[in-house]
């Protein structure tokens, strides 16, 4: 097993922020931003880390009364999974941000690359030290990955795109041994741009990722979706760039299944990999009951064994309302625990 719990349940990534800390007006009514969208923010800068670490507290609060095995801050420090990270390097033009098409295919505004990407100090290592003062739970990190990075930038500096991937893995591997370094148990690096991009995704995709967990000896993950609820609606219903994971070093594999009804037969392209699977719907308001979470559980079961099972939302579930996103944790938790059992009382 990967951790001391059979069939553990995590977060993929965000949790809802407290309407005291962002304006969900703001949030809601753009895209996840891949610059700086400092608006968002209620609290002025004086406030801001000390606003974050409550809201850090919040999110580990909830997970625990739901009983979640692997816990995260939520993402709550971050306007949105990606440009936290991607704005703190080097070589990036913050003042003077490019424009490339979006996963949708609009126009994006995207961090700028004018000169060498480097990485210039600890971004994400406070976060790791936060959370192991405040909890006994394992605690997982995400970052995004060196693919979806080079994927959502406007490289002027390097003139090809397999170099910028490679540049943005040198810097994400610096960070994540700065994570390891500090304690964390998990890292998650978030891949999403690889499910839209499957063709360089096959050229570039695996050594990216091979690059970036170069000398990582804790459990790691690499997340794929087909994005946002709230921002894709009507979401394929397979992967096209999936089992070419099971040969890259993570010890894991992140998927979405709920929302997008994917056949949990698509568990045997990772045959070697524990998988995150997608048991909660985001796109939806209802709360599954712990019968419904367990009878996906059931379903990926059939073609998976359960020590290589993790149970996860779909991701996203940062605009969800908290009411909403804590109800389905407990359903997962819940559910989780009903299958668990069930493994168990079968000597498995």
């Amino acid at each position: 097993m990967l951790f001391d719990t059979l069939i553990p349940t995590t977060l993929v990534g965000s949790y809802p922020q407290p309407g005291w800390l962002v304006n969900k007006t703001v949030l809601l009514g753009n895209g996840p931003p891949r610059v700086r969208m400092k608006e968002v923010w209620r609290p002025g800068e004086d406030l801001l880390e000390e606003a974050q670490d409550d809201a850090a507290l919040t999110a580990l609060h909830d997970q625990e009364l739901a009983g979640i095995d692997i816990v995260s801050d939520g993402e709550v420090r971050r306007e949105s999974y990606f440009n936290h990270f991607a704005n703190a390097l080097g070589g990036i033009d913050l003042d003077n941000p490019g424009t490339v098409p979006g996963r949708t295919g609009l126009p994006t505004l995207v961090p700028r690359i004018s000169g060498p990407i480097s990485w210039t100090g600890p971004v994400q290592v406070r976060d790791v030290e936060f959370m192991k003062a405040n909890t006994d739970l394992p605690v997982k990190v995400t970052i995004p990955g060196a693919f979806t990075m080079a994927k959502m930038a406007l490289d002027e500096h390097y003139g090809d795109f397999g170099l910028v991937v490679d540049a943005y893995a040198t810097a994400l591997n610096q960070e994540v041994r700065a994570m390891q370094a500090a304690g964390v148990d998990v890292i998650q690096i978030d891949e999403p741009h690889m499910a839209a991009h499957p063709v360089q995704a096959r050229e570039f995709g695996i050594s990216a990722i091979n690059s970036a967990l170069d000398g990582i000896t804790v459990p790691t993950v690499v997340h794929m979706c087909f994005g946002y609820a709230y921002v894709v609606s009507d979401k394929p219903t397979g992967y096209q760039f999936l089992g070419e994971l099971n040969d890259c070093y993570a010890t894991a594999v992140s998927i979405e299944a709920a929302e997008p009804m994917l056949s949990p037969e698509t568990l045997r392209e990772l045959p070697s990999k524990h998988v995150l699977y997608g048991v909660l719907n985001l796109g939806s308001m209802d709360i599954e009951t712990p019968e419904q979470v367990a009878d996906r559980l059931r379903a990926a079961l059939e073609f998976i064994d359960a020590d290589r099972l993790v149970a996860a939302p779909d991701c996203g579930m940062k605009y969800l309302p908290r009411s909403v996103a804590f109800g389905k944790l407990k359903a997962l938790a819940e559910g989780a625990a009903i299958v668990r059992k069930e493994v168990q009382g079968q000597g498995k």
